[in-house]
Parts: structure tokens; sequence; C-alpha cells
């Protein structure tokens, strides 16, 4: 199947590492929001133009996207938009990744090398375990979250839609962070986080919380 990549920066070059080693489809370009790179290529990939060629593509023989977009609402937003245009979405499953047989992963989904999905846990859709991150037995991964390289998350952890777990975060079993809430790097989580907080240090505690746009 024919495939664009949403996302010609550092994340799309990871997720066309992952495809091609699966070598399970072909990608036939890049989509990006940058106009000045219509035209030109990227690791022998060429740039297509924005997103909004997607329909164009999809009438050609272009059947797939992932998004490749770290920015959690722009990653949702734009696999709204190729979904609107009929285009499938695929997930990418690095080879050196471990996904247990009872793990659940969903639609434009990225596991990158090293992470580790443990038994029982759910990754829905549009979500990134990245490098070396370890989603451990019967968490839940909500909606467009993002668990950052080297986080650790115990058991039952749920992280809800459009959170944020930094690099090398840990949070200890059973909590829960709440939607688009952000776990600074490093920080150790003893208790639930609430929805659009951020919290930073070890133990973490909370230094803003975010409500309706607005910053409490």
């Amino acid at each position: 199947m024919n495939i664009v990549i949403i996302g010609a920066g550092g994340h799309g070059r990871v997720v066309l590492d992952i495809l091609r080693l699966r070598n399970e489809v072909q990608v036939a370009g890049f989509i990006d929001a940058d106009l000045s790179r219509a035209g030109t290529n990227l690791d022998g990939v060429p740039i297509l133009g924005p997103v909004n060629m997607l329909p164009r593509l999809r009438r050609g023989d272009v059947r797939g996207a992932i998004v490749a977009v770290g920015d959690n609402r722009v990653r949702l937003s734009y696999a709204r938009e190729a979904a609107a245009a009929g285009l499938e979405l695929i997930s990418a499953v690095h080879p050196a990744a471990v996904v247990s047989p009872s793990a659940g992963v969903g639609a434009n989904v990225v596991v990158a090398a090293g992470a580790v999905v443990a038994a029982g846990a759910r990754v829905a859709d549009s979500a990134i375990i990245n490098t070396g991150a370890v989603v451990d037995h019967e968490c839940d991964i909500g909606t467009g979250a993002h668990v950052c390289p080297g986080a650790l998350l115990a058991g039952r952890v749920r992280v809800e839609e459009g959170a944020f777990v930094g690099l090398g975060a840990h949070v200890l079993p059973c909590r829960k962070i709440g939607a688009w809430a952000v776990v600074g790097a490093g920080a150790v989580v003893i208790e639930d986080v609430p929805a659009g907080a951020t919290v930073v240090g070890v133990p973490a505690r909370i230094i803003r919380v975010e409500r309706g746009g607005a910053t409490a």
C-alpha cells in the first residue's frame, strides 16, 4: 500500500526509518506545512506539499497515512484531516520494540525503538510511545498522548487524552495523568495529576493548571 507521512521533521525521519525496517508499506512522500520545502526531499523521499493535498493524493494511488508530528493537538488535527480525505491511518511499530500479544495498539500510533508495551496495556489512536519508554502491564494510554523517550510507567497507569509524559519521567502504579496534562522531564509522579496541570520535580508538584484555555 502506498502511504504518506504527514510531518517532515525529526519525528518524521524516525517514522520513515521504522516503516522502512518493517517493509510493509511504500512511502510515496511526506506532507509538510512548510511550503518552501515542497519539491525537495528528506532521506530520499519527496516532500509533496501541504496537508490540503491529501484528497488529491487519495484520488491517485495513495491509500494510507501516518501523522509524524510531536505536538499532540496538531497530530490529532492532521489525523482527522487524513481520515476525512479517505485515507487509512496506519501505525508504525519498530522491530526492536516489544509489544505484548495481549496489548492493544490503535491506529496512527508510533512505538519507537526499545519501547515496551506490556501485557494488557492499551494504546489508543494517535499516541506516541517514544524511544525506550516503558508502558507496563494494564496501562491505558489515551488518544493523542505522548510518552517521551525513557519515560517509565508502572502497572495500571492511566494517561488520558492529549497528555504529555516528559523525557525520563517516572509514574508510580495506578496513578492517573489527566487529559492534556504535562509531566516534566525527570519528574516522579506519586499522586494523580489533574487534567490540564503541569507538574515537575521529585516528587512531582503542580506549577500550573490550564482550564478552558486560561492558566490558573
